[in-house]
């Protein structure tokens, strides 16, 4: 055990895998070097976290930060940003953009984007298309790659595959977790008719809760048919819940802050176009069912699904007005403050936050503090009572769903690989970001 650190974590109340207790985490080169009782004069640099919680470094596997193509939105830059600001040290980035991320030439354009300007480690998805299923076994083995990402119902951007026999392509072109936007295309084109002019109410009818549970039963299906792993991002239904309880052999699924926080129609009344999202805020029985699912350990990670547009394209009238909201940065302290009000234990956000995702797209060296591990570390105030508000954003679009939420706890200080990214609401140490490695690939590198 090394004598001397270059950085030790001091009298946090640290979230180990043997549970949570007050000690010293040490860290030399980036790493975990040791857990226990240290003297301060024994690293060159000490925060003091008493009275803090020091968890596992929380990762967002589903962020969309519009790079190429929609930086009036959001950038690398600016994103990450917001992530490190809410106590995120990783994120996961969709292939969305324009042009979208669907060759292995537009991967590299995004991963030399990066270098140098994200603030959290980050790794992307590659997107499925109808015409590039040659391609995604090269993108899937990439460094810095997560999967492959399949849009089953249209949303944000161009990526489509709507049909059984593509999606059926996709699962076995590859041989990672492929993940899902779960929605059927075909329900959604015969249901836009429903659409009422300036009534953000209507927009779960028109995505309603069929769409979603049909296309998932599909997926599962062809899931199982293929004999490929699937990840069923932001999940919002009972059915589905219950439907992918019974595949825990090949699906693992996602829930949101906002599918979690929000609810129709109360939401839609008061937000308008700003609770306006894809697959949409539901009904109360379906929040309480997600609620259910999440205390029985059905969905395995939490995302925030974050996707910004400006205020001046949430303003046209629904539903001309986009889909999609800002959430990185939210993510911690608005699920924190349900942990402290009894709706989750902490343990449960650490798992879906930290272990979840490590578990999940296999990360390397991340997803737990102990020693060896990357010294990535949320340290957050569990006592910290404050509101959300827009100016504490750092998002290019300029609005939060959550305006006005007094959160009950608070993200103090972000590290990423041992380096102080963010304290006290100021980036400290711009442009440390690389990318997230996956146990799967890393016999290439």
């Amino acid at each position: 055990m090394p004598t001397t650190f270059d950085l030790i974590i001091k009298g946090g109340l640290v979230a180990t895998p043997g549970g949570i207790a007050e000690t010293d985490v040490g860290v030399n080169a980036g790493k975990i070097a040791a857990i226990g009782s240290f003297d301060a004069s024994q690293a060159g640099q000490v925060f003091e976290a008493h009275g803090l919680h020091v968890l596992p470094g929380v990762i967002d596997s589903q962020v969309h930060f519009r790079e190429p193509g929609l930086e009036w939105k959001e950038d690398l830059e600016t994103g990450s940003r917001c992530a490190a600001l809410g106590g995120v040290t990783a994120v996961f980035e969709m292939p969305n953009t324009d042009p979208s991320t669907t060759s292995p030439e537009m991967m590299e354009d995004k991963l030399k984007r990066a270098l140098g300007r994200m603030h959290t480690d980050h790794a992307f998805y590659a997107g499925a298309t109808h015409d590039n299923t040659d391609l995604l076994p090269i993108m899937e083995r990439m460094d810095g790659v997560c999967g492959v990402k399949v849009f089953m119902g249209a949303s944000t951007g161009q990526l489509l595959v709507e049909d059984d026999e593509g999606v059926e392509r996709v699962l076995n072109a590859i041989s990672r977790r492929a993940a899902f936007h779960s929605e059927d295309e075909y329900r959604l084109a015969d249901r836009r008719k429903l659409a009422r002019q300036g009534d953000w109410t209507s927009h779960y009818e028109v995505r309603d809760a069929e769409a979603a549970i049909s296309s998932t039963r599909r997926l599962l299906r062809l899931a199982r048919k293929t004999g490929k792993r699937i990840h069923v991002l932001h999940v919002t239904t009972a059915e589905e819940m219950e439907m992918l309880a019974a595949a825990k052999d090949i699906a693992t699924c996602e829930v949101t802050p906002q599918h979690l926080t929000l609810v129709g129609p109360d939401d839609y009344i008061r937000l308008k176009a700003y609770a306006q999202m894809n697959p949409p805020i539901r009904e109360e029985k379906h929040r309480a069912a997600l609620w259910v699912a999440v205390n029985q350990g059905i969905p395995d990670v939490l995302g925030s699904d974050h996707a910004p547009h400006t205020i001046e394209e949430k303003s046209r009238p629904y539903p001309a007005s986009p889909s999609g909201m800002p959430g990185v940065q939210t993510l911690v302290p608005v699920m924190l403050t349900h942990v402290v009000n009894g709706k989750m234990t902490l343990e449960r956000f650490i798992e879906l936050t930290s272990a979840g995702p490590q578990r999940v797209f296999g990360i390397a060296g991340k997803g737990r503090i102990a020693q060896g591990y990357d010294a990535d570390f949320t340290v957050v105030d569990m006592k910290a009572k404050k509101t959300i508000t827009k100016e504490w954003s750092a998002s290019r679009c300029g609005w939060t769903p959550f305006e006005g939420m007094e959160a009950k706890a608070w993200p103090v200080a972000t590290f990423v690989r041992g380096t102080m990214v963010m304290c006290d609401a100021q980036i400290v140490a711009p442009g440390r970001g690389a990318p997230v490695r996956f146990t799967e690939t890393l016999a290439q590198a």
